[in-house]
């Protein structure tokens, strides 16, 4: 039993050495290789070629330097200019120029931009920022965009003021982005800048909305001007499925006013 068990061992170790030998010849033939290796460059570890050091790049089978600006340090890529401004500088024109912050701003650190955003209550105009004015009843954003502030509740943006809402009799507050402001109570609509009761016909009913009519018609009636007049549903037909027209049984079809067989 001890001999069957050390037999798997010294097989798999006579495969690991078998192995090594046969990567050898490889790996001495790719560093034995004769590659002509230009100045400021250095063979690759694996493989026949060669890359640039670091501050140059291949040009027509060499390494040329790169150009790097005062205040500037190289990335050492193939791509782009071959270079990034340092901490606190940002590229202007092929070189690094000093972020000047103004007064009321906060680095970004960002290569891109101006390398600065105002703060909180500023707006950035023309290089400099500029306290936003809030008017009264108004209060700061935290936006970039737009005007900087809003109105408190009640209270809606006219030419650069905070203005209280009129609400109408039988109206109420509503806070939305856009209209008036209010909405009419239920039972009422809206008429221009007023609230005026709904007048629900015979066989209909007031709706949740506060504009247009304020009523609609039973089903099986249909709206005709402020009153609901009956469908009359001729034979072999019926009511359709909004309730307020109809239309034949299969395999009738509709010929004017009544439903005849195909």
């Amino acid at each position: 039993m001890t001999k069957m068990r050390q037999v798997p061992a010294i097989f798999i170790q006579a495969l690991v050495y078998l192995g090594l030998l046969m990567a050898a010849p490889g790996i001495v033939f790719a560093r034995s290789s004769n590659v002509e290796v230009p100045e400021h460059a250095r063979a690759m570890e694996f493989g026949n070629g060669w890359e640039c050091d670091q501050g140059y790049r291949a040009v027509d089978g060499s390494c040329a330097a790169v150009e790097i600006p005062a205040n500037a340090y190289p990335t050492n890529t193939s791509y782009g200019s071959g270079w990034e401004c340092s901490h606190g500088y940002r590229e202007s024109d092929g070189k690094c120029m000093a972020v000047k912050i103004p007064e009321n701003a906060y680095p970004t650190y960002s290569p891109y931009g101006n390398g600065w955003k105002c703060g909180r209550g500023y707006r950035e105009i023309n290089e400099t920022c500029t306290a936003v004015k809030v008017p009264v009843n108004g209060y700061l954003t935290n936006t970039s965009f737009g005007r900087g502030w809003d109105c408190m509740r009640k209270f809606h943006a006219i030419d650069g003021a905070c203005v209280a809402i009129q609400i109408p009799a039988n109206g109420y507050y509503a806070e939305a982005s856009s209209g008036p402001g209010w909405v009419c109570e239920r039972g009422y609509r809206v008429a221009e800048d007023t609230c005026i009761a709904v007048v629900v016909p015979a066989n209909g009913y007031l709706t949740q909305s506060s504009y247009g009519s304020g009523w609609e018609c039973e089903r099986g009636y249909r709206a005709v001007r402020e009153t609901c007049v009956a469908v009359m549903v001729p034979e072999n037909a019926h009511l359709n499925t909004a309730g307020n027209g109809w239309q034949c049984n299969r395999p009738y079809s509709r010929r004017s006013e009544k439903c005849a067989l195909p």
